[in-house]
């Protein structure tokens, strides 16, 4: 297990580096280095890796720790394995909430980490509900997920519509966007990711409690709903996060913990820090070749994770079907 995750580590050290030495401009590893350990302050090399790429590497891995370590808690709270902060619409309640928030505060973005954050966690508790009341199935889950993601959408277009003056390019927020990211965008956001974190880290064994069904817990002592709430709020503080500085990326918290699971089974003391690596590499490559496949044009990191998510949330609904054909 070990030598799994040192290879997970070696892996993100690695698509880090290449996140800061591809791109449209062509830059040698050496000069990388160089400009890397403070030499070379007055290249263009230097400006361009400092000012435009560094912050893009680490607002790329900070949105991969936050989605993926979301996607594995949301799974374990909903019950469901196909949770994940896209499917069951808390990217799209954080994404209105930011919209909310600018149309309300006049633009003034100070405030936008804390309304993403409200808006996941309101969605969050809404899924949440509608599957308590109803049943608790898959099918439930992610039918009320994408029913509240076109609602919320919708909501967002129609803020888009009423004031066309609100600093966000909407296409490149919809779709999910790491261009033109700057410290100052990912430094409150960081911050909350990292602290959550932690925080996720040191209840993994409450995590693993959880996952084996709420009488068995309540069986061992645990106070399930005051548990799963705040697993709700620290996965809605990690997806909030994300979606306030990188706009709504896709199923990064659906692809990397099913393959995490594959690799390092089901212990969240391995699940949630392996998904946290992996996450971070996977988004980081996204960007990587989002910038390098079409150059010198962009192609936004969302729109790769789509057409790699998408196939696979197909693949894993007919997995749960046991690929028959289901009648209507």
């Amino acid at each position: 297990m070990r030598k799994k995750i040192l290879l997970l580590v070696l892996l993100l050290i690695l698509c880090f580096f290449a996140g800061i030495l591809l791109g449209s401009v062509p830059l040698s590893p050496w000069n990388v280095l160089r400009c890397l350990a403070g030499y070379d302050k007055e290249s263009t090399a230097y400006v361009l890796i400092h000012t435009v790429r560094l912050p893009r590497a680490a607002g790329a891995c900070l949105a991969g720790t936050g989605l993926a370590t979301a996607g594995v808690l949301l799974q374990y709270v909903m019950n469901n394995s196909l949770a994940s902060p896209n499917t069951i619409g808390v990217n799209s309640g954080a994404g209105f909430a930011v919209m909310l928030a600018l149309l309300l505060g006049n633009g003034q973005v100070s405030f936008i980490p804390a309304a993403a954050f409200l808006g996941a966690l309101a969605t969050s508790l809404a899924i949440f509900g509608v599957a308590y009341m109803a049943d608790s199935s898959r099918t439930t889950i992610i039918l009320a997920g994408i029913t509240v993601s076109s609602f919320l959408n919708a909501g967002i277009n129609t803020i888009k519509i009423l004031d066309t003056d609100i600093s966000v390019n909407l296409t490149s927020f919809m779709i999910g966007s790491l261009s033109g990211i700057t410290y100052e965008d990912i430094k409150a956001p960081g911050a909350a990711i990292l602290a959550a974190l932690l925080t996720t880290l040191l209840l993994t064994r409450s995590v693993n409690v959880l996952g084996l069904g709420d009488d068995i817990a309540r069986s061992l002592g645990m106070h399930v709903p005051a548990v799963r709430l705040v697993i709700l709020i620290l996965a809605s503080i990690l997806a909030g996060c994300v979606v306030s500085y990188a706009g709504l990326l896709s199923f990064v918290g659906l692809v990397v913990p099913h393959i995490c699971r594959r690799l390092f089974g089901n212990d969240a003391r391995y699940l949630l820090p392996c998904s946290a690596l992996l996450g971070a590499s996977f988004v980081l490559t996204c960007d990587m070749l989002g910038r390098v496949l079409f150059a010198p044009f962009e192609l936004p990191a969302g729109v790769l994770m789509s057409f790699i998510g998408g196939p696979f949330f197909l693949y894993l609904l007919l997995k749960k079907k046991g690929g028959r054909r289901v009648n209507a």
